[in-house]
C-alpha cells in the first residue's frame, strides 16, 4: 500500500521501499524523485483505505449477482412473458443483491 500511495501522489515517482510499515519502513527516492514525506504518504494511505472500505458493497455486489448470461436469459423470459417490470425474475435477482449489500 505504501507503493500505492507515493503513485497516487506522485504517478512519476521512483523509489524503492524497505519494510511494510510506514513508520519503520526505508524508502529510497531515485532518479531524481523529490522526497515525499511519511506524513503526506501516511495520509494518503489513510484516504485509499478509506475509498477502499467504502466500496466495499460493490465488491460484493459483483460477486452476488448472477451471471451475465443467466441474467440475459431471464430477461428473454420475462419479456417473453410480458413481464419487463418490476414484477419479472430479472429485476427481482437484481433487487435481491441491491437490498442485500446497500450503498
Amino acid at each position: 500500500m505504501i507503493g500505492e500511495a507515493i503513485l497516487k501522489i506522485n504517478p512519476n515517482a521512483v523509489f524503492v521501499v524497505n519494510g511494510g510499515d510506514i513508520d519503520t519502513c526505508e524508502i529510497e527516492w531515485l532518479e531524481g524523485t523529490a522526497e515525499i514525506s511519511k506524513a503526506d504518504i501516511k495520509t494518503k494511505i489513510a484516504e485509499l483505505q478509506t475509498a477502499y472500505d467504502n466500496a466495499e458493497y460493490q465488491r460484493d455486489r459483483a460477486t452476488a449477482y448472477p451471471e451475465l448470461k443467466e441474467q440475459l436469459d431471464l430477461l428473454y423470459k420475462d419479456m417473453a412473458a410480458d413481464k419487463g417490470d418490476k414484477t419479472g425474475e430479472w429485476f427481482k435477482a437484481v433487487k435481491k443483491v441491491k437490498d442485500d449489500n446497500p450503498k
